[in-house]
């Protein structure tokens, strides 16, 4: 009389084990490709909604909003109230004032920050300091919002991406600021 054997061999078990693992690994590396690609391309929306609503201001008021310094929620720009970083903006213009998704007031990074000319003509908004950003290619995926007076090259209105530290859309008379 033989018996029967039922279940798994160890073997077998292992083998799946291995298997189930290599999936889920691919699959947490998948995850946070997703993310950061998400949170890219809110910044991307975040800056060109504000670029948009700094137009319909001026198109309004004649001149863009002005500050007397940089103006952003984080330490760098005077820890202002989201509604006060770019005055007048919300509700009007925006419903409410974005964040980056990876901001840190304290650390100074990932910032949506506001400068403009002392007479309103020109204005620069930039997220400085993009957390997800380990180096400079990742500026240069798009390397038309790269901001020239941040970007460690020695032309303050022109981007060679050298070493850039923030994107932005800015008017061509505020590109040093």
């Amino acid at each position: 009389m033989s018996k029967s054997a039922r279940g798994f061999t160890l073997i077998e078990l292992l083998i799946v084990i291995a298997i189930i693992s290599i999936l889920a690994a691919i699959g947490m590396v998948m995850y946070g490709s997703t993310q950061k690609s998400a949170r890219l391309a809110k910044r991307v929306s975040d800056l060109q909604g504000i670029h948009k609503a700094l137009e319909l201001y001026r198109s309004d008021n004649e001149f863009y909003p002005i500050v007397a310094s940089l103006n952003s929620e984080c330490a760098i720009g005077g820890s202002v109230s989201p509604d006060n970083v770019i005055p007048g903006l919300v509700p009007k213009y925006l419903q409410s004032f974005p964040a980056d998704p990876q901001m840190d007031k304290a650390g100074n990074t990932s910032c949506y920050i506001y400068i403009s000319t002392s007479d309103g003509s020109g204005y620069k908004i930039i997220d400085y300091q993009i957390s997800d950003f380990d180096d400079a290619a990742d500026y240069m995926k798009i390397r038309g919002l790269i901001d020239p007076a941040r970007d460690g090259g020695a032309d303050s209105c022109r981007a060679d991406g050298t070493n850039p530290e923030a994107w932005g859309f800015f008017t061509y008379n505020a590109c040093a600021l």
